[in-house]
């Protein structure tokens, strides 16, 4: 396993700013001279000077996170196996949930979240090789056990639920991190612990759900 590297103080700031612009603004919304302006940074090529490129900035601050979240996913799991779990997918599911949660020791991690989701729907290739195998261990551990749980369904049709679990997760926890960085006003829903166990839960339902080979073969709703 690689570990980090070390980058000076300058360059973790750039990719703080970075961050924040990329999870408000999207990649391509933002551009070097944005990012070094934004840092403070009288240099407007000082995002070359330290990462080379924006994509190389883009893949180090995806691997920062995914770091993280992978390592704690494979500790959890372990120690679930070595107690001869899981035993619900529920359980599963809270591995999936909880270790993305407060990434880093700063307000940055308001964004890394928002930030995953953009980047998968407009750089998915650029996400997904700067992850690879090596930091996508624990969640495809979880999709393995998911699979041993879910109810008897054609792997066709588990494929689609696992697929369709991890967006749902991924989507709520971004926009409970949006919520959560406005500051401007109180939120009685998103802060409460009760609200991330009950993503975990509808989750779940999503697959648990009965395969039902006959609602899926009706016709679409036929629209007025």
């Amino acid at each position: 396993m690689n570990a980090p590297l070390i980058r000076s103080p300058s360059s973790e700031h750039i990719k703080h700013i970075a961050l924040r612009l990329f999870a408000e603004r999207g990649i391509d919304g933002v551009t070097v001279r944005d990012i070094a302006k934004a840092a403070g940074q009288k240099n407007h090529g000082a995002v070359g000077y330290h990462f080379g490129t924006k994509e190389a900035l883009v893949r180090e601050i995806v691997v920062d996170g995914a770091r993280i979240i992978d390592e704690r996913r494979q500790k959890i799991l372990d120690h679930i196996e070595a107690e001869g779990g899981p035993q619900s997918v529920r359980q599963i599911l809270e591995v999936m949930v909880y270790p993305s949660l407060a990434l880093f020791d700063d307000d940055e991690d308001d964004c890394y979240l928002r930030f995953t989701v953009v980047i998968n729907m407009t750089h998915r290739e650029l996400f997904t090789s700067a992850i690879g195998n090596q930091w996508n261990r624990g969640y495809q551990r979880c999709l393995s056990h998911l699979r041993r749980l879910m109810p008897p369904m054609p792997p066709s049709i588990k494929n689609q639920r696992l697929m369709f679990v991890g967006g749902y997760i991924a989507m709520m926890l971004a926009l409970r991190q949006t919520a959560l960085s406005d500051t401007t006003r109180s939120h009685s829903t998103w802060p409460s612990p009760e609200t991330l166990r009950h993503i975990a839960l509808t989750a779940s339902a999503i697959i648990d759900a009965p395969h039902d080979e006959d609602y899926l073969n009706e016709p679409p709703l036929a629209l007025p």
